[in-house]
C-alpha cells in the first residue's frame, strides 16, 4: 500500500531575508513549528486510517477526515504564501503583464484591489486567511475570505495570492496590530509567482 505524506517544504529564502516586514524569530517559528505541525497532524491521520484498513478496523472517520481537511488546507495554504513572498528589492513592486489587465479590467485600479483585498484580511473574524483567487467558470478574479483554513472556500478556485492573518503569523512582530502587518505585506509580494500562477490557472 502506498503511503506517501505530505512534507515541510524548503522556504526560497533565509529566515531574515524578509526582514524588516517580517522577522527572522517570527518566520522560523511560523515554518519549522506552525505549518510542521500543520504536516505532521495531516500525516498522522493518514497513518490512522492507513493502519485502520489494514486492520480492517472502523475509526471514527467523521471527526478524523474534519480534522485531515484543516491540516492538508493548512499546509497547502502555508506552502503558497511561503512562495507568494521574496526579499524587498528582488521583485516588482506591483503586477506586470496579464495578471496587471486582469486586476485593472476587475477592480479598476491596483490602488482598489490593495484597499479591499487589505480590508478583506482585516476583516477576517478570528483566524483566518483573505486570498485573490481565479475562477475559470466565470473568468473572473475575486477576492475571498477563508476562516480557519478551510471554511468558506470555494470549489474549483485557483487561489494566486494569500496572506496568513492568524496571530501567529505577526504577533511576535506585531502584536494585536495585523492592520501594520497587512500594510507591509505589500513590500514582499512575489508579484512573478502571483503570475506564474494566474497564467497557469487560464
Amino acid at each position: 500500500m502506498k503511503n506517501n505524506k505530505f512534507t515541510l517544504p524548503d522556504l526560497k529564502y533565509g529566515y531574515n531575508d524578509l526582514e524588516p516586514y517580517i522577522s527572522e524569530e517570527q518566520l522560523t517559528i511560523h515554518h519549522k513549528k506552525h505549518h510542521q505541525g500543520y504536516v505532521n497532524g495531516a500525516n498522522s491521520i493518514l497513518n490512522t486510517l492507513n493502519a485502520s484498513r489494514e486492520e480492517n478496523s472502523e475509526p471514527d472517520i467523521k471527526p478524523m477526515l474534519k480534522e485531515l481537511s484543516f491540516h492538508v488546507s493548512g499546509h497547502l495554504l502555508h506552502s503558497l504564501f511561503w512562495h507568494n513572498m521574496k526579499p524587498e528589492g528582488q521583485g516588482e513592486k506591483e503586477p506586470e503583464g496579464a495578471l496587471a489587465d486582469a486586476i485593472n479590467e476587475r477592480f479598476i485600479s491596483f490602488e482598489r484591489f490593495k484597499k479591499e483585498f487589505s480590508k478583506t484580511a482585516l476583516s477576517v473574524e478570528g483566524s483566518g486567511w483573505a486570498a485573490l483567487s481565479y475562477y475559470p467558470d466565470s473568468q473572473q478574479l475575486y477576492i475571498i475570505q477563508i476562516e480557519k483554513h478551510n471554511q468558506y472556500l470555494i470549489p474549483n478556485c485557483y487561489l494566486l495570492l494569500v496572506i496568513d492573518v492568524w496571530e501567529h503569523a505577526y504577533y511576535l512582530d506585531y502584536k494585536n496590530e495585523r492592520g501594520k502587518f497587512i500594510e507591509n505585506f505589500w513590500n514582499i509580494v512575489n508579484w512573478e509567482e502571483v503570475n506564474m500562477r494566474y497564467q497557469s490557472s487560464l
